[in-house]
């Protein structure tokens, strides 16, 4: 069993580093950020994920499971280093901001001198992938005998550990067949049993994460333009979403009528992947997502409208409370929440607000 670096501790880092050591593999995780580091290391889970904080105890008392700030200590230590930096949108811009990603590249990239796979599992522009191989056998003193891959994630907040654990599905995006082996040996005891595994290239796996994303944000934002279409009409979107999902071909996940997505991945993702597509000059083949975008605003706006239909007009004095903060159940991720941008709009026009 190689062992294994975790670059970024973040959400799907410390979910990654923890699951892993759990399945027996020797496992140090890095961050810049000290503090997290010493949470971490104390056995603390610096965020809300159902049955990780028992998780990292059990991989901490086993050995397998460190901390460091060093990624001196990370390039000495591993075989295998998955890169799991955030890529947020870009101020002012749909673009991903992916300085975090080279940033840590570089990094650990000054410290590889043996043979070694950097493997990326950030969401990050199609394209990325072939960048940073070049500039990882620049920087590596190991130069050639670095190579890079892509494996993305698939975490849903809330089902991390199931999904990090038991996955449906692993995409290696690799450039030779040492890099698929070594892959294959990093998550070996997740193949064992039985997980289906696609081998492709660096750029269907980059692309991989931005299109299943695309697609769920689609789905959702399909069922509250039916919303918009019921409410117009006087018919019943939940009986229309029920009888929906009895078709196969569409099924019921993800369709259910609300405030639309939030989070830190559905919403930037499809802008980044809308700009990313713009740049490559096939901007077109995805406008759509544009109109899935703006559906995703408009439930918002819609839910005021609501709100101000049933107090009469005015929202002024009005006491409102609003029952749950963060963008889904079993997370407490409050990035582009739904319900914070409600509740901000309402206090805005003259609302008292509760959250």
């Amino acid at each position: 069993m190689p062992r294994l670096t975790v670059v970024g501790t973040g959400y799907l880092g410390a979910t990654h580093a923890i699951c892993m050591a759990v399945l027996g593999y020797e496992v140090l995780g890095v961050d810049v950020d000290a503090t997290k580091v010493a949470r971490l290391a104390s056995g603390e889970v610096p965020f809300f994920e159902p049955g990780l904080p028992e998780l990292l105890s059990k991989a901490l008392e086993s050995g397998r499971l460190r901390f460091t700030t060093s990624y001196a200590e990370a390039g000495e230590f591993g075989e295998v280093h998955f890169v799991c930096v955030g890529t947020p949108q870009r101020p002012g811009s749909y673009a991903a901001d992916i300085q975090y990603v080279d940033a840590a590249v570089s990094e650990l990239a000054q410290h590889l001198r043996s043979k070694s796979l950097v493997v990326g599992k950030s969401t990050v522009p199609i394209g990325t992938a072939a960048r940073l191989t070049g500039m990882v056998r620049r920087l590596a003193p190991a130069g050639e005998e670095v190579e890079l891959a892509w494996n993305p994630e698939f975490l849903r907040e809330g089902f991390a550990v199931d999904d990090t654990l038991r996955p449906d599905r692993l995409v290696f995006g690799v450039a030779s067949p040492w890099a698929e082996e070594r892959l294959r040996a990093a998550f070996a005891p997740v193949l064992a049993q039985g997980t289906p595994v696609v081998v492709t290239d660096l750029a269907t796996a980059e692309l991989v994460k931005v299109a299943a994303n695309s697609f769920l944000a689609t789905k959702i934002s399909y069922i509250n333009a039916m919303a918009e279409v019921c409410e117009g009409t006087g018919a019943d979107v939940h009986d229309l979403a029920a009888a929906l999902a009895y078709d196969d071909r569409i099924g019921g996940r993800f369709l259910k009528p609300g405030l639309g997505f939030g989070g830190g991945c559905l919403p930037k993702d499809i802008r980044a992947f809308m700009h990313r597509a713009e740049e490559l000059g096939v901007g077109q083949a995805v406008s759509f997502l544009r109109e899935v975008d703006g559906i995703n605003k408009r439930r918002r706006a819609r839910t005021v409208d609501l709100v101000r239909e049933l107090v009469g007009g005015d929202l002024v004095g009005v006491r409102v409370a609003a029952l749950g903060a963060a963008f889904k159940p079993n997370s407490d991720d409050i990035r582009d929440a739904p319900a914070l941008d409600v509740a901000s709009t309402l206090h805005e026009e003259g609302a008292v607000v509760r959250v």
